[in-house]
């Protein structure tokens, strides 16, 4: 069994290969044969062992400097020591909550919650994903206004449960499941016009991100979001701003909203909030929409693994420590290390990298064709380096680094990427003599 990875590799022992064979094997007959073949095809057939920082090492003992991050879930790095402690002594007291009594983890988490967010944003309730903080989002928005339409943007991307995949703008992934829930509008990102015209006496509320993550790194404009803001104060819609992957640090600004002045409504997060230890998801409104939602019933919204202690113990160190360390300055500054670093490298293979865009340590390079990203992630992989391409959009490197990346950290990344994207370049050119 030999894959680009394992070329790569100088020794793998036949213990480790027969591991290998052994997890690609599960993966075939018990996860997804699709998904394996994929994976040993891209180079990426080893298995996940040990992470600490923004460090992960594999079966075969390779490491890599992670850049991806878990697409933001690993905003503290891996293995957080503040968060596996917190998680260590709340595994040692009660990891699940009975849903009868009072969940003091859960309070302290919303308290704190209430506290960081935006303007009047008081009330959370908790899931276990973004997607089902996606799906409460919209559940509360019909509820508090009595209306069922939603608008939403091209190349949005809000999770692929059937509520959430039904406002994701990519036909790729919702035309599968259809007919989705009825009453959706998609509009160009960045394009306040649109938005106004999509609106209808039946539109309920619209949902936005402030960087667009999977759809290529697009970063809203100041005027657009305050646009979206007066329009639903003159319409009588709410604004759901999904700080799924944008929120908690990851702009440079513990919340992407925070760039604009905006307040949404609503606002969902996950990845980031449970510390790369736990899952956790959250749906913040503000008292007015809670008391519509949940006034007379409060059990409206349940689920059962929400807000456990386990997860909430995560998610009240994860905010702790991203600002006690003051990630979000360290993210504004490292930002604009890589974008000034790429953009640079912009100019020395401008037929290659097309644009440079981002928002702190949200960052998405766009390459003419999609076989570029291919090629450079595999030599990036090679070197060491995990990146990945945008999901709605593969034509464009994301890079999504821990918040505590350090300058050096991302010295070695600029110097990697500019020989990956030589390597594409003459590869490509290769191809085509």
């Amino acid at each position: 069994m030999t894959t680009d990875l394992m070329e790569m590799t100088d020794e793998i022992s036949p213990e480790i290969e027969a591991r290998i064979e052994y997890v690609a094997d599960l993966y075939r007959e018990s996860v997804s044969p699709g998904l394996a073949r994929l994976m040993m095809f891209a180079g990426f057939g080893d298995i996940e062992d040990y992470g600490e920082g923004c460090l992960l090492r594999t079966a075969t003992g390779k490491e890599y400097l992670d850049f991806v991050g878990g697409f933001g879930v690993f905003s503290l790095g891996h293995r957080h020591p503040k968060v596996v402690a917190a998680v260590h002594r709340q595994l040692d007291r009660l990891p699940l909550s009975t849903r009868t009594f009072f969940n003091q983890q859960m309070g302290e988490l919303a308290k704190k919650l209430s506290e960081i967010a935006p303007g009047d944003l008081q009330y959370t309730f908790f899931s276990n994903s973004g997607a089902e903080a996606v799906e409460a989002a919209l559940k509360f928005a019909r509820v508090a206004t009595g209306k069922t339409d939603f608008i939403s943007t091209n190349g949005a991307f809000h999770g692929k449960t059937m509520g959430a995949l039904s406002v994701t703008g990519r036909e790729k992934y919702r035309k599968p499941h259809e007919p989705l829930i009825p009453g959706v509008t998609f509009v160009p990102f960045n394009d306040l016009i649109a938005m106004e015209n999509a609106v209808t006496d039946k539109t309920a509320a619209i949902i936005i991100e402030t960087v667009q993550g999977e759809g290529g790194i697009f970063v809203a404009t100041t005027e657009y979001m305050q646009g979206l803001r007066r329009l639903c104060d003159e319409r009588g819609l709410l604004l759901i701003v999904d700080e799924v992957q944008t929120g908690l640090g990851r702009t440079g600004k513990m919340f992407g909203v925070e760039h604009h002045g905006v307040v949404p409504d609503i606002m969902t997060l996950a990845k980031a909030l449970g510390g790369g230890v736990m899952p956790i998801g959250a749906t913040i409104a503000t008292e007015d929409i809670w008391n519509r939602v949940f006034g007379e019933n409060p059990l409206l919204h349940t689920s059962t693994f929400g807000g456990n202690p386990l997860a909430c113990a995560a998610g009240l160190s994860a905010l702790n420590a991203t600002i006690d360390e003051n990630l979000c300055q360290n993210a504004e500054e490292r930002g604009a290390q890589l974008l000034t670093g790429l953009r640079h490298l912009q100019t020395q293979y401008p037929d290659a990298i097309l644009e440079v865009r981002g928002q702190g340590l949200i960052i998405g390079v766009e390459f003419p064709r999609q076989e570029f990203p291919e090629m450079a992630i595999n030599g990036l992989t090679g070197m060491g380096i995990i990146a990945a391409y945008t999901l709605n959009n593969p034509k464009v490197i994301r890079i999504e680094p821990p918040l505590i990346v350090t300058e050096a950290q991302c010295a070695t990344f600029l110097q990697a990427f500019g020989q990956a994207v030589e390597f594409a370049v003459s590869l490509l050119e290769g191809l085509e003599e």
